[in-house]
C-alpha cells in the first residue's frame, strides 16, 4: 500500500452519505461515517430521495432485516443513483438464503454498483457455488485454500458481465476482485465476527472513501485493511467481547492519526 493510498484517510473532505440499511446497526453505521470525517444520513423514505440525491455523495444500499418498506427504498435509491451517476456500495446481506434476497441482489446488480460486498459464502451463492452457511453468517468451509481460489476465480468471470463493479467476499482472509485484478487481504482478528455490525460498518467505510473520491479499488482495500486493523489493535488491548466492540469503535477514530497504520497491511495476490 502505498503512502498516496493510505492518505485516503483521513480525508480530504467531508462526503455527504445516504445510507440505507437495516435498524440493528443502523446507529453504528452512522457513527462509523463520523469517525472518519463523512457525514452520514439514514434515510430510507423514498419521498426525500429526489431532493437527497442532488447533495450526496455516495449510496450505501444494505440488504440487512429484510421489509417490504425496506425493499423498495433499495430499489428506488438504486434508480435514482443510475440516473444521478452516484456511487453506490451494495451489501448483500443474506443473498441466496431465500429467493426474494437473491432476486433482490441480483437487480441491485444488474445497475452496475460501484462496489459490491458480501462475507464469502454469500459470494458464493451469488457466483452459483455450493456452500452449507446458514443464516447471513459465512461458514469455515467455504475458506479454505481452495474454496478461496474457487471464489476467485468465479468472481473474475462474474466481471465480465460487471467490469466496473469491485466484487469483495470477506472472511478469515478477504478477497477483492476487478476485471482480471484480484488480491487477498489477511489482517483481522476472530472478534470481529462475534459481534453484530462489522460487516456492516465496512460497506459504511468502503461507502465514505468513494464518497470522498477514493476510486472503487482503492476504496475497498484501503476498508477491509482499515477495518481488520483496528480490530488487532482492538483485540491487543481489551479483554471480553463488549469491551473488544467498543475499543474496536474507538480505534475506527483513531487509526487514521497513527502514521503508518498501513505498514501493518498485509495482502497477496493468487498463484
Amino acid at each position: 500500500m502505498t503512502k498516496k493510498l493510505a492518505e485516503i484517510i483521513p480525508l480530504n473532505n467531508v462526503p455527504l452519505i445516504h445510507c440505507i440499511t437495516n435498524d440493528i446497526t443502523l446507529e453504528t453505521l452512522a457513527n462509523t461515517i463520523l469517525y472518519l470525517g463523512g457525514k452520514p444520513i439514514m434515510s430510507s423514505d423514498v419521498r426525500e430521495f429526489a431532493d437527497l440525491f442532488k447533495t450526496t455523495d455516495a449510496l450505501l444500499l444494505n440488504m440487512g432485516r429484510l421489509t417490504v418498506n425496506h425493499e423498495a427504498s433499495l430499489r428506488e435509491a438504486s434508480h435514482f443513483a443510475v440516473i444521478s451517476h452516484k456511487p453506490v456500495v451494495v451489501d448483500l446481506v443474506g443473498y441466496g438464503m431465500t429467493e426474494q434476497r437473491r432476486k433482490l441482489g441480483d437487480e441491485l446488480i444488474n445497475h452496475q454498483p460501484t462496489i459490491v460486498k458480501g462475507n464469502i459464502s454469500e459470494m458464493r451463492r451469488l457466483v452459483g457455488l455450493p456452500t452449507i452457511a446458514k443464516g447471513i453468517d459465512g461458514d469455515v468451509s467455504d475458506q479454505s485454500d481452495f474454496a478461496l481460489q474457487e471464489l476467485n476465480h468465479a468472481l473474475k468471470e462474474l466481471c465480465k458481465r460487471y467490469p466496473k463493479t469491485v466484487f469483495v467476499a470477506t472472511g478469515r482472509r478477504d478477497i477483492v476482485v476487478q476485471g482480471e485484478r484480484s488480491a487477498l487481504l489477511c489482517n483481522g482478528v476472530a472478534a470481529l465476527d462475534r459481534f453484530v455490525g462489522t460487516g456492516d460498518m465496512l460497506g459504511a467505510i468502503m461507502a465514505t472513501l468513494i464518497g470522498a473520491g477514493a476510486a472503487a479499488w482503492e476504496a475497498s482495500s484501503i476498508a477491509i485493511s482499515y477495518l481488520n486493523i483496528a480490530g488487532e489493535i482492538a483485540d491487543n488491548q481489551t479483554h471480553g467481547l463488549e469491551n473488544f466492540r467498543q475499543e474496536m469503535l474507538n480505534q475506527i477514530s483513531l487509526l487514521q492519526k497513527k502514521s503508518g497504520w498501513s505498514k501493518n497491511i498485509h495482502s497477496s495476490t493468487f498463484n
